[in-house]
């Protein structure tokens, strides 16, 4: 257990003064999740785009047919490499949306560090445009390395 967690559990005031992240906080841990993998998988990510939202769009909801705003923890949206994003011209990037209320929500039922689960989503949401294996997207991790 690291230090500020034994803190908090020794003194229970510490609590009062810590929030949830911002938006542009959880961009930043998610930028800093992104700079963690290896260079050869960030290399062909080329020019993908990493956004933090509270929640998916309605639109969204109603594609992945989401029960509630919770069910998704982020999405790829693009053409991934496996469909021939490489090739493609006159296409926008690729983006990948974290959302950040699902993700707080998740962190708040399980056992993992909030920054283990953003490396966790973005990894797997990188790994559709690859069209990686679970297995491959779980060995990345392990090299990422999370917090």
């Amino acid at each position: 257990m690291n230090e500020a967690a034994n803190r908090l559990d020794a003194e229970p005031e510490a609590w009062a003064p810590v929030k949830a992240p911002s938006l542009a906080q959880m961009e930043v841990m998610a930028q800093a999740a992104y700079e963690r993998l290896p260079d050869h998988f960030r290399a062909m990510c080329g020019n993908m785009v990493v956004q933090v939202d509270d929640f998916p769009s309605d639109e969204v909801l109603e594609e992945m047919e989401a029960e509630t705003p919770f069910d998704l923890l982020g999405l790829f949206q693009g053409i991934g490499l496996a469909q021939g994003f490489d090739t493609a011209g006159g296409v926008l990037p690729n983006m990948i949306h974290l959302y950040r209320r699902p993700i707080l929500d998740y962190w708040a039922e399980n056992d993992e560090t909030l920054g283990a689960i953003v490396t966790h989503v973005l990894i797997h949401e990188i790994g559709h445009h690859f069209g990686l294996s679970d297995e491959d997207m779980e060995r990345i991790e392990e090299e990422g390395g999370s917090t």
